[in-house]
C-alpha cells in the first residue's frame, strides 16, 4: 500500500492473513479479484457516499419544522464527517490540503454559478455565504477525497503521463471557462479535445490483488464522470440543489452535465498530482496482466538484494504463492 493511513495498514495486514491461502487461478480467484476491486472503490468513496447518504436521509426524514434548518444540519454533518475522517485516520493531513483546496475552488464557483442562475439552493439556514450553503463545498471536497484515496488504494502507476505543467495549464483553462462561458465563447469542446490529446497515450496501472489492471486513462476519466453524474441525480432528487428545469418537478439532470463533470474532474486530478506526482509502475507485468509479485508483503518487496545464488525450486514456489497473498491497497 502506498502512503496508507495507520488504519488502512492494519486492515492490509489482516487482509494478507485472510487471503494468504486463496487460490491463484480459476473462478474463485476471479471472484476474489472482483470483490477486492469493489471493496477498494467503496473505501475510496467513503466520504462522498456518507455525505450523499446524509443528503438523502435529510430529504426523507428531516422535519420541516426543526429548529436547525436542513441546510445547516447538512453543513454540520459534513464537518463532522470530515473530522471523523481525520480522527479515525481515514485521511492524512497531506491529503486534507488537497481536499481543502478543492473545497475552496468549488465554493468560489458555486457563488458565481448561483448568482448567474445556473442552479439554486433552498433559501434556509444561516451557515451560508450569500446564496450558497456551506455544505456545498464538501460535495466538491468529496470528489477530491476520492481522487487522493483511490490513488494509494490501487497503487496507481502511469505510463506516458503528460508533463504536469501542461496539465496544470489545461486545468486552469478549464476552471476559467466555467466562469467566462457565460459572457464569452464556451471553449469546453476545445478543452475536451485538449484532455484527449494530452492523456490519450497514458495508460493507468491499478493493482487490485494479484492482477494489475491496465486501462486507458481517458476512459477512466469518462467512467468516473458517469458515476459523479449519477450521484448528482441522487443529490438533486433529494433536494440538495436544483437546476432551473427542476424547479417545479424533478427530472434527471441533463446529459450535457456529463461534459461539465468530466472537465471538473480534470481539475481535481491535476491537484492530486501536485501532492502525489504520477509515477511509473513499479513492476513489469506478465503478458496476461498477472502480477503476483506486486502483492508481496512488505518484508518481501523491501528485502535487499544480496547477490546470493538463486533459491532452489521449492522455496521459489512457496515465495510466489506467498507473494500473491494479501489485499493490495
Amino acid at each position: 500500500m502506498q502512503r496508507g493511513t495507520t488504519l488502512e495498514r492494519r486492515i492490509d495486514v489482516v487482509a494478507h492473513r485472510l487471503l494468504k491461502d486463496a487460490p491463484g487461478g480459476g473462478l474463485r480467484a476471479a471472484l476474489i479479484e472482483v470483490a477486492v476491486f469493489v471493496l477498494k472503490q467503496a473505501w475510496a468513496c467513503v466520504f462522498g457516499a456518507t455525505l450523499l447518504a446524509a443528503i438523502v436521509a435529510a430529504r426523507l426524514w428531516y422535519p420541516d419544522d426543526a429548529i436547525v434548518a436542513r441546510n445547516d444540519a447538512l453543513t454540520i454533518t459534513a464537518v463532522l464527517i470530515q473530522i471523523a475522517m481525520l480522527v479515525f485516520r481515514l485521511e492524512t493531513g497531506r491529503e486534507l490540503w488537497v481536499i481543502v483546496l478543492f473545497h475552496i475552488t468549488g465554493t468560489v464557483m458555486e457563488l458565481f454559478k448561483t448568482d448567474v442562475g445556473s442552479w439554486a439552493y433552498a433559501a434556509d439556514g444561516v451557515l451560508r455565504v450569500g446564496a450558497v450553503p456551506l455544505f456545498s463545498g464538501f460535495m466538491y471536497a468529496a470528489v477530491g477525497s476520492y481522487m487522493v484515496r483511490v490513488h494509494r488504494l490501487f497503487d496507481l502507476g502511469f505510463t506516458r503521463y503528460p508533463r504536469r505543467w501542461l496539465t496544470t495549464v489545461l486545468a486552469a483553462a478549464v476552471y476559467v471557462n466555467f466562469f467566462t462561458h457565460h459572457w464569452w465563447w464556451d471553449a469546453r469542446w476545445v478543452l475536451l479535445a485538449g484532455v484527449v490529446v494530452l492523456w490519450l497515450p497514458t495508460v493507468m496501472h491499478a493493482r487490485v490483488w494479484r492482477r494489475t489492471l491496465r486501462l486507458p486513462l481517458v476512459a477512466v476519466f469518462a467512467g468516473v464522470a458517469v458515476f459523479i453524474y449519477l450521484a448528482e441525480n441522487i443529490g438533486t432528487w433529494a433536494g440538495a440543489w436544483a437546476y432551473p428545469d427542476q424547479a417545479v418537478n424533478w427530472q434527471p439532470v441533463s446529459l450535457s452535465k456529463l461534459s461539465s463533470w468530466f472537465l471538473l474532474m480534470i481539475i481535481s486530478v491535476v491537484m492530486v498530482t501536485w501532492v502525489y506526482p504520477p509515477r511509473r509502475p513499479d513492476i513489469a507485468q506478465d503478458d496476461d496482466g498477472a502480477d503476483a509479485a506486486a502483492s508481496a508483503p512488505s518484508e518481501i518487496s523491501q528485502a535487499p538484494v544480496t547477490g546470493a545464488a538463486p533459491a532452489p525450486p521449492a522455496p521459489r514456489r512457496r515465495r510466489r504463492r506467498r507473494a500473491g497473498a494479501g489485499l493490495p491497497s
